[in-house]
């Protein structure tokens, strides 16, 4: 009974506190706390839902019966909204906090909202080594579904929430992506509903125009029903070299070295300042040093980056073997490094094997809560980009990014570009190497200034045929945009679908400038 009252004058406090300095100012300045006593525990909800529903689904086999059954109410809506005379432009349904990417999309509000309801993992064809899914499957869900069966995909872009729909329609990569390329170079079919209706497949073989300008275009040709996606064998564990690097010149000497190593499963960078960085390479194993193991998924673990400092601190090279899920997603648990600024204290072991099997509170519910004040917060001082950019270029890239942002850790992940057409290939006539450089957290740089440094950021990837990453933050005027990325087949196949009615043109759909 004392501790019922003891949690009670607790709560009292905690009240009377928040309505003395104010919901918002708690909300602005103490964030950590909603997160901790409300964010947290739904987080946990979320999961176990989604977990339950996914297994029930599967062991009662309903999954490729319903999915034709709402293929079907998709195309109704479709067809709904034409006889209604196409007065709209349409969209997915999905709430805009429920996705992944921090850009607040205002669109769902004006536009006619197509109810899709597309979460399952429909069949696993070992023969072929194809799993075809779902588009609201994530890659948490689809690792925990394969993994048991002997099987994985390529290329697992690392947050467990991230979509299938959302890594085709926009993009996705891995530290496998030097030898697999981006998350659609690893898929062979998808199942469209266009914007007459009709349900549309296709491969690089079957309506390849459309296979190809689909990737990047942000579900501006259709609504993805269905995806197939090549699998490959799993192994048990991922034996991964840890060496610290100093000097920029040697950083990207040596990334760029283990890069083009094909017999590197994995290749990985984090800079940690301009003159020091920690490169991983990995390969795939069953076999392990048991001394060696390091389960670094396990809720009371160090937050992976935190881990990889050590090695840089200390001085000293490394290698140990990670459970091959823990590794795909071993930057789940601190969403990278975005949320030491959230909860501060939450790589403290004291956190970790009290509250760590809580963690990461979902990107979604951060969203949902997050308010203007805090929007606006993050938008003038805080960074979430990656900028894709030749590996022959890596240098001078890093030091743009020190330059204009200041911003550490930055990600490195190299990835093959192969010269397909679409809205991102290398600028010659083969495929080319490039690099991931991702920057998340506050600026350093004296004078930041959101717009005026990123559209700085813009143009210097523009400078050297790079690209960048949709999800965030873009500030490109229209013909900056179509500057960076090749609009040639996607505007032929938006004229020739009929589109120009129906959805609208990417860059209205994802760059500020553009943006209701």
């Amino acid at each position: 009974m004392s501790a019922v009252w003891s949690l009670g004058a607790g709560l009292l406090l905690l009240l009377l506190w928040v309505r003395h300095r104010g919901l918002e100012a708690v909300l602005v300045h103490h964030r950590w706390v909603f997160v901790c006593l409300f964010l947290l525990p739904l987080s946990i909800l979320f999961d176990v839902y989604y977990q339950l529903r996914a297994w029930a689904v599967w062991r009662l086999h309903s999954a490729p019966r319903q999915h034709a059954q709402r293929v079907r109410h998709i195309q109704a809506q479709v067809r709904e909204w034409k006889n209604e005379g196409s007065k709209r432009y349409m969209c997915t349904g999905r709430p805009g906090w429920l996705t992944v990417s921090l850009r607040v999309g205002k669109y769902k509000k004006i536009h006619k909202n197509i109810m899709i309801n597309l979460m399952d993992v429909l069949e696993v064809d070992s023969e072929r080594q194809v799993v075809r899914v779902e588009p609201l499957v994530t890659m948490g869900q689809l690792t925990a579904h394969l993994n048991p069966m002997g099987w994985t995909i390529p290329v697992v872009p690392e947050l467990d929430d991230l979509t299938v729909g959302g890594l085709i329609m926009g993009t996705g990569i891995e530290s496998s992506s030097h030898i697999y390329g981006l998350f659609q170079h690893t898929c062979v079919a998808y199942e469209l509903v266009l914007a007459d209706g009709s349900l549309v497949r296709c491969s690089p073989t079957e309506n390849s125009d459309l296979f190809y300008a689909v990737p990047w275009s942000c579900g501006t040709l259709g609504f993805l029903v269905a995806a197939e996606i090549k699998m490959i064998p799993a192994k048990k564990y991922v034996k991964i070299h840890y060496e610290p690097v100093r000097g920029l010149q040697k950083i990207c000497e040596k990334f760029t070295e283990e890069s083009k190593k094909k017999e590197n499963s994995f290749v990985e960078g984090l800079v940690y300042s301009l003159e020091e960085a920690v490169i991983m390479t990995g390969v795939l194993t069953d076999e392990a040093e048991q001394s060696k193991i390091n389960r670094i998924g396990n809720y009371y673990k160090p937050w992976f980056f935190k881990h990889v400092e050590k090695y840089l601190k200390a001085d000293r090279t490394g290698t140990e073997y990670i459970p091959s899920r823990h590794y795909y997603h071993r930057h789940t648990r601190s969403i990278f490094w975005e949320l030491q600024d959230i909860i501060p204290f939450g790589n403290n072991p004291i956190f970790r094997y009290l509250f760590g099997w809580m963690v990461p509170p979902k990107i979604s519910l951060l969203k949902l809560t997050q308010g203007e004040a805090i929007r606006k917060l993050y938008e003038q001082h805080h960074v979430v980009q990656d900028m894709l950019v030749p590996m022959k270029s890596l240098e001078k890239s890093i030091q743009t990014f020190h330059v204009d942002l200041n911003v550490y850790p930055l990600w490195l992940c190299p990835f093959i570009l192969p010269n397909n057409p679409g809205m991102v290939h290398p600028k010659g006539d083969e495929a080319e190497l490039y690099v991931d450089i991702g920057a998340y957290g506050e600026p350093k740089r004296k004078q930041f200034e959101a717009r005026a440094s990123m559209r700085q950021m813009e143009k210097f990837v523009r400078s050297v045929h790079g690209f960048q990453m949709l999800y965030a933050d873009c500030y490109m005027t229209r013909e900056e945009f179509w500057d960076m990325f090749d609009g040639s087949l996607y505007h032929k196949l938006r004229e020739q679908m009929n589109c120009k009615d129906a959805f609208p043109e990417v860059y209205d759909k994802i760059c500020k400038a553009a943006r209701h």
